[in-house]
């Protein structure tokens, strides 16, 4: 059986081509996808399903990606490993999503071969070998 066989990813992202490109490669890996269409709706699937990585979106209606890493830190199990998405180029931002606890920062547009090998990395146990300390150009 596959490595990737029974893990769960949370896609929350505001933008549906991005979930649909994301989903598409993710399943195809062999990974279960759930979806949330914005910052709420991620906090309530993440803990009712408490999947094993989510990929989150930095800005969006509701609740920003900063808001739920905040309530997410304060689970009694901690926060669920995250990789967070985004369009923004701030250093500020990447600073705070690192010190929230992010195993990894992407910028957006992104390569999905990039965020393959983070999600694999980070499942794996192994986002220590350099996956985590990666920047996106693209």
């Amino acid at each position: 059986m596959p490595a990737t066989a029974h893990k769960t990813i949370l896609l929350v992202d505001d933008d549906p081509e991005i979930i649909d490109s994301m989903r598409t490669v993710l399943e195809g890996k062999g990974y279960r996808v759930l979806v949330a269409r914005d910052g709420n709706a991620g906090l309530t699937v993440a803990e009712r399903e408490e999947p094993d990585l989510i990929i989150l979106d930095m800005m969006m209606p509701r609740k920003s990606g900063f808001l739920v890493l905040e309530k997410l830190r304060t689970r009694p199990e901690g926060l669920i490993p995250t990789i967070m998405i985004t369009g923004n180029e701030g250093s500020r931002h990447r600073a705070y999503a690192e010190f929230l606890g992010v195993k990894d920062y992407i910028r957006k547009p992104f390569a999905m071969e990039k965020l393959l090998r983070s999600v694999d990395a980070i499942l794996q146990g192994t986002e220590s070998t350099g996956a985590a300390k990666t920047k996106s150009k693209g």
